[in-house]
């Protein structure tokens, strides 16, 4: 079972200290950064997301995704992988705009595997 925090709609999953996946500040941090806006976004915002986002996205990538099974679900993992390996990141050189959508695509991939997650231990959807 994750443990959920206590955000509305989510706090009656209970939590499980054993399980380091937190669904609330995976769905917060995600929710935030795909509101991000290119024009009205600053660096320093991305920049404060990234590695918490980042953080969250490795947590996940550690749970039981299931990806031995499902060839689908194994692309997306690889996907997710390559995006958080250190020669991949956005540095202070990489332009706002590949940073932008860096972000955007760590909190897509980690939005799916946040679905496969849920569904693979019978918790709510988000």
């Amino acid at each position: 079972m994750a443990s959920v925090g206590k955000e509305t709609g989510l706090a009656d999953q209970s939590a499980d200290p054993d399980d380091p996946v937190c669904v609330a500040e995976i769905v917060s941090l995600t929710d935030t950064v795909l509101g991000f806006r290119l024009g009205t976004t600053t660096r320093q915002q991305m920049n404060l997301y990234l590695p918490r986002l980042a953080n969250e996205l490795n947590v996940l990538l550690d749970a039981d995704l299931g990806a031995q099974e499902d060839r689908e679900v194994r692309e997306i993992v690889r996907r997710a992988r390559s995006l958080v390996e250190l020669p991949n990141r956005p540095t202070s050189e990489t332009p706002t705009f590949k940073l932008f959508i860096h972000l955007r695509d760590i909190a897509n991939l980690s939005r799916r595997l946040l679905w496969i997650y849920t569904v693979r231990n019978d918790l709510d959807v988000p």
